[in-house]
């Protein structure tokens, strides 16, 4: 019991820097992906031929090709391509937020569909032209549909930072890597790792959980006020 102390004194502060750059990575990502899941949203909701086909061919290719090929295409594929050199940690970036993007597309996508056709409607019959109506009126309630939604989809981006280390990003998983690159004993170092993930995944979790609650009851206590 001592070695395995030991050991892990010795290795937290490496696990340490590694989650922060998970947590970075995740957190930056998704703050991208948001946006870019917005506007993807807008382009496949529009009735415009071509912003649509340019939604729908980004969500087909970033959801029919695994995030591991997405990652190695981009950081050593592109690179090599073009005579570039990006970082991993970059790359990462990037490939989660194109990844989760996509996802996210939906998510919006389905938050929309889930408002009343007729909050649509009344905005209309108000005089608000079309795009109006949906920034001011349908947005704003897509959004509180969808946020657990996007909270769940954190936590997915989060576990998908250990494929990142295929490219090298110094996250928590690359850096359990080195340490049993070193010491050869896997089996304490992965299952320190696995526990790490553990409490901050189940931590989030139960904030989801939380705020899904809280969105429910006010739901229902506006549907009791009216």
């Amino acid at each position: 019991m001592s070695r395995f102390i030991a050991l892990f004194q010795q290795s937290l502060p490496s696990f340490l820097q590694g989650m922060g750059i998970t947590l970075q990575m995740t957190v930056f990502s998704l703050l991208i992906a948001i946006v870019l899941g917005m506007v993807t949203c807008l382009f496949k909701i529009s009735k415009f031929k071509i912003l649509k086909g340019i939604a729908t061919v980004y969500v087909d290719i970033i959801r029919g090709t695994p995030l591991l090929v997405q990652a190695t295409f981009l950081y050593f594929g592109v690179a090599a391509a073009f005579n570039i050199t990006i970082p991993s940690i970059i790359a990462g970036i990037i490939v989660l937020s194109l990844n989760a993007g996509a996802y996210l597309s939906e998510i919006f996508r389905s938050g929309i569909n889930a408002v009343n056709k007729g909050q649509m409607e009344a905005a209309r019959s108000l005089g608000l032209p079309y795009s109006k109506a949906m920034i001011k009126v349908i947005l704003p309630q897509a959004i509180r549909i969808v946020i657990p939604s996007v909270m769940n989809q954190f936590i997915i981006t989060l576990k998908d930072t250990t494929i990142i280390s295929v490219i090298g990003a110094q996250e928590l998983m690359k850096a359990a890597n080195i340490i049993v690159a070193r010491n050869f004993r896997s089996f304490e170092i992965y299952g320190m790792v696995a526990i790490m993930y553990f409490i901050v995944i189940f931590t989030l979790t139960k904030i989801s959980e939380y705020v899904e609650r809280r969105l429910s009851n006010e739901k229902g206590k506006r549907k009791e006020s009216a």
